[in-house]
Parts: C-alpha cells; sequence; structure tokens
C-alpha cells in the first residue's frame, strides 16, 4: 500500500525549529519580503545570504524528533512519500528513504542565474563571492515567495497515488502546497494530525482529526497503521 505524507512547519518546530510565520508578518525578526522574495535578493542579498546562514545553522544543530523517527517505521510495511513544505533535512537525517522538498532544502545552494545548478554546501554558510559552474551568486536553494514550485507535479502525482495520506504540523494555508491533499484519491484514509487539526480541516473533506502535538500523534498513529496492515 501507498502512504503519502504531507509534512508542515509543526513537525519541525518540536526540534527546535520556528515556525515560518507569525501574526505580525515577521519571520524570525525579519520581514518576510525582505528576506523570502527574489525582490528581497536584489534588494540586499548580503541580508538574505545572513538570514539563511542562522537559519541553517540551527537546522544543523536540530535533531530529529519522535515523529520524523515515527515514520520511518512505516516504511517496514507501507511505500511511503513524503512531501514536505520544510526546508530542513530531519526526514532524512531520522532515515527515512524517499522526500520531496517542496520548497526547498537549506542545505544546497543554487545559482542566482540557473536554479537548476544545485551543490551541497560544506558547513553553515554560503559566501558572498561563492559562484556557480556559470559565475553566478549562490544562493540558498529555498523557493521564495513569487517563485514557482518545481517539484509541485512530482508531488501531485504521488498524492494520486495514495491509499493513506497523513499531514502532519500544517495550517493548510500556505499553497500551491495546501491544495495537495485534494488530489489523493477518494478511497484514501486521511489523518491530520496538528494541535489545532478540529479548526483547520473542512467539514465533509472525509479528513480524520487527531488533535495532538506532532511528536506524540505522529507514533500513535503509525502504531495504528502497522498492526493493521
Amino acid at each position: 500500500m501507498k502512504a503519502v505524507v504531507f509534512t508542515g512547519a509543526g513537525i519541525s518546530a518540536e526540534s527546535g525549529l520556528k515556525t515560518f510565520r507569525g501574526d505580525d508578518g515577521l519571520w524570525e525578526g525579519y520581514n518576510v519580503e525582505d528576506v523570502a522574495t527574489p525582490e528581497g535578493w536584489q534588494k540586499n542579498p548580503e541580508l538574505v545570504q545572513h538570514f539563511y546562514n542562522i537559519r541553517r545553522k540551527a537546522v544543523l544543530e536540530a535533531q530529529p524528533n519522535a515523529a520524523h523517527k515515527a515514520l520511518v517505521k512505516l516504511e517496514n510495511k507501507f511505500q511511503v512519500t513524503i512531501v514536505t513544505q520544510n526546508i530542513d533535512d530531519l526526514h532524512e537525517r531520522a532515515g527515512s528513504t524517499k522526500v520531496i522538498h517542496l520548497h526547498g532544502l537549506i542545505t544546497k545552494a543554487q545559482s542566482s542565474l540557473d536554479p537548476s545548478l544545485i551543490y551541497d554546501i560544506e558547513g553553515a554558510e554560503i559566501k558572498m563571492g561563492a559562484v556557480c559552474a556559470k559565475n553566478s551568486q549562490l544562493r540558498p536553494h529555498v523557493v521564495w515567495f513569487g517563485e514557482p514550485v518545481p517539484l509541485m507535479q512530482k508531488a501531485i502525482d504521488e498524492c494520486r497515488k495514495a491509499d493513506i495520506l497523513l499531514i502532519i504540523g500544517t495550517s493548510l494555508q500556505v499553497y500551491p502546497a495546501a491544495g495537495l491533499v485534494n488530489f489523493a484519491p477518494y478511497h484514501a484514509q486521511k489523518i491530520l494530525i496538528d494541535p489545532a487539526a478540529d479548526e483547520l480541516s473542512q467539514k465533509g473533506s472525509g479528513i480524520q482529526n487527531l488533535a495532538e502535538r506532532a511528536s506524540t500523534g505522529v507514533p500513535k498513529v503509525v502504531d495504528q497503521l502497522l498492526k493493521v496492515k
């Protein structure tokens, strides 16, 4: 059977990584428009680089939590694809083998001229002056607001094959990613695990709600699924 797991910031928050955005429009004290848009990069690349260097250091210091580890166990009996909105590598470090990063991966760099040129980063920083094979400044491998989501179609194709769809730690507010739940087949079992699950899922959506944090809710659901199969 095919299990697709759609994860958002809530699963990483329990590893100490801050969620994306507050009600005041600030992201860790920065205006989102200044650090998460192509316009912000054009205006002040040094600021953007500094911001992501700080976040990358936090990611490298963070550790997978019980929710990440439980999802690895799911691979014992299911074909599992994780589709994540998160730019950290905690799923991979926990041991998950098939992860689609919709919004990029902060531990990699990409060319600011050609997005297809992607590089591993040594350490926590991309330095100004570091360039790609086309002599263009390297930038974070992150999909910013206003940029296309290159792996969206791949994620849609995976969701269409799902027998089980687990939705974990996401507000279902960030599009186009939030629309992925609509591509799961009608017969698929859909479970939303989030402290605010009852408020987030729409009535008549066929989604089962589990209003718990990822670190406690995900291990429970995984254990249940492994017993049933």
